[in-house]
């Protein structure tokens, strides 16, 4: 059977198979402090909540985080200067890439921080480049074509990698986007940043726009890197990312929780997740959740009750069917097999457990193995009274009624009606 663990589960993904989907070479760009943080809903981080998060990405072996638009004032540069001394002066394996438009402001903003700190910071110089924006900007591509030029220059001539992002590179035409990747790499750009700005994109799409590119990149005869940054508009974004490192590209860009503007970002959460999960991210992810948790409360952005692996009810149930096949895994002490038999998801690999909550729809094993968690021996009369206070109400239940309703049996001692009282 395909598939590590074959005497578990058989996995149709695997069958054909004979090397993993995604080869390994590529890197992932978190985007949480620049990107992320330009959604209208969220709350910018103070600096040490920045850092905090920084120290994150680099536990869990991001490469390169972008951290910021310094072209965007004071308090930009501020920050985006204090994290860089903090990559630096921790020697964090993280590599700092900014954010500029094509503007020379912007850019000598990058230079200045450079030349502070003693730290080269890559730097992304984005252009629109859509039909639809030339048309809102009054555009004509010689224009462009002389923005991206004195850009590339710019950050060149001071010594920085700079890679050239065409906004909304998906509804570009391909005869600006060749004039434009090629003045760019003509003038030193080392990488192109393909970007997905408003979702748009299949599959196909994606798959098209790579081979164009390379062809470009080819006629160049230049080494040349892609880089692939997707939003999440039409509920696609995960999916082209991944489709995205199977078609070879070199780097994926996400931000924590998906958060971006308009509906977000690429989650690169889920990134490292499914990359985990198919073999080609060896780096543990016992520290995912915290990063979500802290990214969750530092951003004020909560996370979805059914979002995957770190919602609240990712590895809970309350349906009978599910809790007694869960239980009697975990009587056989297989925590793999309580973990596989109603989730694809292990949930020890991102630092949870299988929960077993008590509702409407549940049956003894639920109970049983609430009580037993709770110290509490599984006799049939409480059972059947936490049954019967579960059926006939339309929630799960809350500690404090569980509780209640076994403080009402005839034969229970003051312990526990004093348990009773603590939960309440």
């Amino acid at each position: 059977m395909p598939h590590r663990n074959s005497d578990i589960i058989y996995d149709w993904n695997e069958v054909k198979r004979v090397t993993p989907p995604i080869q390994r070479g590529f890197k992932l760009v978190d985007e949480t402090l620049r990107d992320g943080i330009q959604s209208p809903s969220i709350t910018n981080p103070r600096i040490e909540q920045k850092l905090e998060l920084l120290h994150c990405m680099a536990n869990l072996g991001i490469h390169v985080a972008d951290i910021g638009l310094p072209g965007a004032g004071s308090q930009a540069v501020a920050d985006v200067t204090r994290l860089v001394e903090e990559i630096r002066d921790h020697h964090l394996p993280v590599e700092p890439n900014c954010a500029a438009r094509t503007h020379s402001a912007d850019i000598q903003a990058i230079i200045d921080i450079t030349l502070k700190t003693g730290v080269p910071i890559e730097v992304c110089g984005f252009l629109g480049s859509s039909p639809v924006r030339q048309l809102v900007e009054n555009w004509d591509v010689a224009h462009m074509t002389r923005l991206v030029v004195e850009a590339t220059d710019l950050a060149v001539k001071n010594g920085l990698p700079f890679s050239f992002v065409t906004e909304d590179t998906i509804r570009s035409h391909p005869d600006t986007l060749r004039t434009l990747f090629k003045a760019a790499i003509e003038h030193g750009a080392t990488r192109l940043i393909l970007c997905d700005t408003v979702g748009h994109a299949t599959p196909d799409g994606l798959y098209n726009l790579l081979e164009f590119t390379r062809g470009v990149v080819a006629e160049t005869g230049c080494k040349v890197e892609l880089d692939w940054h997707g939003h999440n508009d039409r509920a696609l974004s995960l999916p082209l990312s991944l489709s995205a490192l199977e078609f070879g590209i070199d780097r994926v860009h996400g931000t924590c929780l998906g958060v971006g503007e308009r509906v977000g970002n690429t989650s690169i959460d889920q990134i490292l997740l499914n990359l985990r999960l198919l073999g080609v991210w060896d780096k543990p992810l016992h520290d995912l959740r915290y990063y979500v948790d802290a990214c969750s409360r530092y951003l004020g952005v909560p996370v979805p009750y059914n979002y995957p692996a770190f919602g609240s009810d990712a590895f809970r149930t309350a349906t009978g069917v599910h809790a007694a096949a869960i239980a009697k895994a975990l009587r056989q002490g297989r925590r793999d097999l309580a973990d596989a038999v109603y989730s694809s998801v292990p949930a020890h690999e991102v630092g949870c457990r299988q929960v077993i909550d008590i509702g409407f729809y549940s049956g003894k094993a639920n109970v049983e193995v609430w009580l037993i968690e709770h110290s509490l021996e599984p006799t049939e009369a409480r059972v059947q009274a936490v049954l019967q206070r579960a059926k006939a109400g339309d929630a799960t239940l809350t500690e404090a009624q569980i509780f209640e309703a076994l403080a009402h049996l005839a034969d229970e001692a003051s312990p526990l009606a004093a348990s009773s009282q603590g939960a309440a």
